[in-house]
């Protein structure tokens, strides 16, 4: 787990796309720096709703939805930094 949350971390880190969030970068070592996901156990973010997406990035910080991968992501996001987000990925067509 730990390699995995370090590996998001470096490629995050040279993936952002202009115009995105900084913290999307690390969105899009799973869900596509596209926000399209190649692999599917990761769902797409392209074009979801902002509220859902919000919704969802609240519960995994609050643990009420429970991600052994998104959990730890959730949790280090601003309430700004995640309707950002959800703003950024709602907002692509």
């Amino acid at each position: 787990m730990k390699t995995a949350i370090v590996l998001i971390a470096l490629l995050g880190s040279s993936m952002a796309n202009a115009g995105a969030p900084a913290k999307a970068a690390i969105c899009a070592t799973c869900h596509g720096q596209n926000g399209i996901s190649a692999v599917e156990i990761y769902p797409n973010l392209k074009g979801q709703k902002k509220g859902y997406i919000e919704a969802q990035l609240k519960a995994f910080k609050a643990g009420t939805r429970t991600n052994a991968i998104m959990a730890p992501q959730a949790k280090i996001l601003t309430d700004a930094e995640i309707t950002e987000l959800a703003t950024y990925y709602s907002s692509m067509k």
